[in-house]
């Protein structure tokens, strides 16, 4: 028995097979049928794309971006919490 391998397809190729339907008013069987894909794919690639455009959900920027940022501040944190237990050593130490 051969397992199934899952195509993965780029950003661009998602964008403009929803175009297809959003922009040029082909239906989304239709539109599947002629890039090769099932309709249940270009139906969660759609709902995705309207999200991103409406603000619901993040694009891949800004989750990269919040993923940076997170990464940042735990940074941060660590960094403090080291300089408060030093600066509570030396003051310790002074007394």
């Amino acid at each position: 028995m051969t397992r199934r391998k899952n195509r993965t397809y780029t950003n661009e190729f998602k964008h403009e097979a929803v175009a297809l339907v959003t922009e040029q008013g082909y239906s989304v069987p239709k539109a599947a049928a002629s890039l090769g894909i099932t309709d249940k794919l270009l139906y969660n690639w759609k709902v995705k794309f309207e999200a991103e455009q409406s603000g619901e959900a993040l694009s891949a920027d800004e989750r990269a971006e919040l993923i940076r940022l997170r990464k940042e501040n735990k940074e941060l944190r660590m960094e403090k919490d080291i300089l408060n237990k030093a600066s509570a050593l030396l003051l310790k130490e002074t007394k």
